[in-house]
């Protein structure tokens, strides 16, 4: 888990008097109680995000090419093999 640049310990607290739905209010006071109910509570903290203007670190790139994974597989010969080539 990567650290946190902000502070969200009363993100509840700070969307209520940005939402008007009444099912939004009990979730944001009293918590979920549903898996589902936990998806939106996600959702709700998603928006607060969004609207304090808080973005997640992008994902690191761990892409590779067929020619890079060709090349791992050359290397391995039975003789350098740690599996004797099995």
């Amino acid at each position: 888990m990567t650290t946190k640049t902000y502070d969200d310990s009363n993100w509840r607290e700070e969307l209520i008097p940005y939402t008007n739905s009444k099912k939004e209010l009990e979730l944001l006071e009293n918590g979920p109680h549903s898996l589902a109910q936990s998806w939106l509570m996600g959702a709700l903290h998603n928006k607060w995000k969004k609207m304090k203007g808080y973005k997640d670190p992008e994902p690191p790139d761990c892409q590779s090419s067929m020619s890079e994974f060709l090349k791992k597989q050359e290397e391995y010969t039975p003789e350098t093999d740690p599996y004797g080539g099995y």
